[in-house]
């Protein structure tokens, strides 16, 4: 099986899933624009060959580099990055190349575009947030007045948190208008809540191979207003959480792959979407989670994701035997410029025992994720 693999070295847990395919005998064909030298030394253990360019924003280098491989290996079974920001580029080249797996350019806007992801889940009957998509000023007026401040206002195709606002007031309305920015965006009544996504590996048939769930405080807050960042991941899932995640996959049809659905709990009766406790649907993300959160879950469930992700590539199933131990992982980070009542040392000297990772993130993370974990 030939896989070639866009941006290996980006996230980082992205070696360790060219790790395991390449155990179970899969020939893993790395295109990124890291030099060859800059890539550590597990990954290019994993790598049967790596093709760099100078930019994966150059789409003609990128088409070359697989044509190259086609050439030299054969027909391409598996294109993938693993990274929601190259999900269109992964499209393109699968269209162009007829690779008969994963998602092609024409459906790719139902998982990138979050005016998109809305009507599927209306249509799907998913609680989920009413949305605008953001146009002039009066019309911004008229749905911060229909449902209240604050709205959320964040770009239509976007990763994570970047580029998302809370507007609270009509004065932040107005500064939002003044300097609108020109990628488009939407805005969304705001969801009181703490953020529980539905993670899960996915067959060709849309069943889940394996399932998770971490809950995390409102990430915008974290970005927006440099707050501390704290999170768990935990193996077993509320069961209303189960369904909805599982009702989200078959609605888009995600299929072989690694999804990442972000769902708010609510804290409070929201009129129109649900009550008190309930889930309603934020957005999917059609990769799995960043940062550690793979490695998380491996901590929570005695498992290891990145070998079930590749049993499912080759063989559409999963081959380990499910452990029966479950336990709750924890994520703790430190930003610069945050003054902590324990240094770092004392931390390590009371629970060093129970911490199982530990290390600087890379510096595009610290906003959203700590610089140092």
């Amino acid at each position: 099986m030939n896989y070639v693999f866009i941006s290996p070295s980006y996230p980082v847990t992205c070696t360790h899933f060219c790790n395991r395919l390449s155990e179970k005998g899969v020939n893993v064909l790395g295109i990124g624009d890291v030099p060859y030298d800059g890539l550590n030394d597990e990954l290019k253990k994993a790598l049967t060959e790596y093709y760099y360019v100078e930019s994966l924003e150059d789409y003609g280098q990128v088409y070359r580099a697989v044509a190259f491989y086609i050439h030299r290996y054969g027909r391409i079974d598996w294109l993938e990055s693993l990274n929601e920001y190259w999900l269109p580029t992964d499209a393109q080249l699968r269209t162009d190349f007829n690779i008969k797996t994963g998602t092609r350019s024409e459906n790719i806007g139902d998982f990138i575009r979050k005016s998109s992801m809305k009507k599927i889940f209306i249509d799907a009957g998913i609680p989920t947030a009413r949305q605008h998509i953001v146009s002039d000023r009066e019309e911004g007026r008229k749905f911060a007045e229909a449902y209240g401040y604050p709205v959320i206002v964040k770009p239509d195709i976007g990763v994570g948190a970047n580029g998302a606002m809370k507007i609270e007031s009509e004065e932040e309305l107005d500064s939002f208008y003044a300097d609108l920015p020109s990628e488009a965006y939407v805005m969304e009544e705001f969801l009181s809540g703490d953020i529980c996504t539905y993670d899960a590996i996915i067959d060709s048939h849309c069943e889940p191979l394996f399932e998770s769930t971490c809950t995390y405080p409102p990430v915008i807050d974290s970005v927006q207003n440099d707050e501390d960042v704290c999170f768990y991941t935990r193996a077993v899932l509320p069961e209303s959480l189960r369904d909805l995640g599982r009702r989200t996959v078959r609605a888009f049809g995600a299929g072989s792959r690694f999804v990442h659905f972000e769902f708010i709990r609510l804290d409070k009766d929201q009129p129109g979407v649900g009550k008190t406790g309930d889930y309603a649907v934020m957005e999917v993300n059609m990769r799995p989670a960043g940062g550690h959160d793979p490695d998380m879950m491996n901590y929570a469930q005695s498992a290891d994701v990145f070998s079930i992700y590749a049993d499912m590539v080759i063989s559409d199933r999963r081959n380990d035997t499910v452990s029966d131990d479950r336990y709750v992982c924890a994520y703790a980070a430190r930003k610069d410029g945050h003054v902590f009542t324990h240094s770092h040392e004392e931390i390590m000297q009371r629970y060093g025992n129970d911490i199982v990772m530990q290390e600087e993130m890379p510096p595009v993370d610290w906003p959203s994720m700590g610089r140092y974990v």
